[in-house]
């Protein structure tokens, strides 16, 4: 892991994902005690940041409750069995996801902490009455980047819509420079030594109920209502 990833999880944690009361608690782990005497990390479901109605009629409490109530704790859930008296017990959960990452027999447990990290992510990518103009600092980065806030926009449009099957359209900071990228399944910037500001997540549990093959009416509406600007700005480095 390298120190704009490490600087994005400081920024994540203390801020507690800009709302969430209990995001950090997701993080424990008991370092600097013998094996023997530590504690199995036991990674919980953090609350979600607003109500699940909060974000409707973009995202429906239908959906949120789902997609929250049994996709995201699914992944806890199996996280937790699967770690249970293995090396990963003791650790964090960004630290399992680096660990697992490109190991096709940790695949299992490298597919439910990175989808238990990025669901966290996304929820605090959005925000009730998102959208609008970003803060000055970011939008100095994006209008070096893209030249236009707006650009930026129509680049996480392309990304979210033309990613193939299920993943993730992130808007990330690599260095100095801001980009657009798009993940496939589970995997996450955080595996390239790149720090994400936000994510918009486009497996179909997360908008099908709502939008059914309408992808793109899903990402327009997130990003002009739901996006939070003030979380991105909050993880630049």
């Amino acid at each position: 892991m390298n120190g704009n990833t490490t600087t994005t999880l400081t920024v994540l944690n203390r801020r507690d994902f800009i709302g969430a009361s209990a995001s950090a608690a997701i993080l424990f782990a008991m370092n600097g005690l013998p094996f023997s005497a530590r504690a199995a990390t036991v990674h919980a479901l953090p609350p979600l940041p607003y109500a699940d109605d909060a974000l409707a009629p973009v995202i429906s409490a239908n959906t949120l409750g789902f997609h929250y109530g049994k996709h995201h704790r699914g992944y806890v859930d199996n996280l937790n069995k699967l770690v249970a008296g293995t090396e990963f017990a003791d650790l964090s959960l960004e630290k399992i996801i680096i660990a697992a990452a490109g190991k096709p027999e940790k695949a299992a447990i490298f597919n439910n902490a990175a989808q238990t990290w990025n669901h966290t992510f996304y929820w605090n990518s959005l925000k009730p009455n998102g959208g609008g103009e970003p803060p000055a600092s970011l939008k100095q980065k994006i209008e070096a980047a893209f030249g236009t806030v707006d650009a930026c926009r129509k680049e996480l449009a392309t990304a979210a819509t033309s990613q193939f099957g299920s993943g993730w359209a992130w808007l990330v900071q690599e260095g100095d420079k801001l980009k657009v990228v798009k993940t496939g399944n589970a995997d996450l910037p955080l595996t390239m030594g790149m720090k994400p500001l936000l994510t918009i997540d486009v497996w179909e549990h997360a908008y099908y109920l709502d939008y059914q093959n309408r992808r793109a009416d899903y990402v327009s509406a997130v990003l002009e209502k739901l996006i939070n600007w003030d979380f991105a700005a909050a993880n630049l480095g």
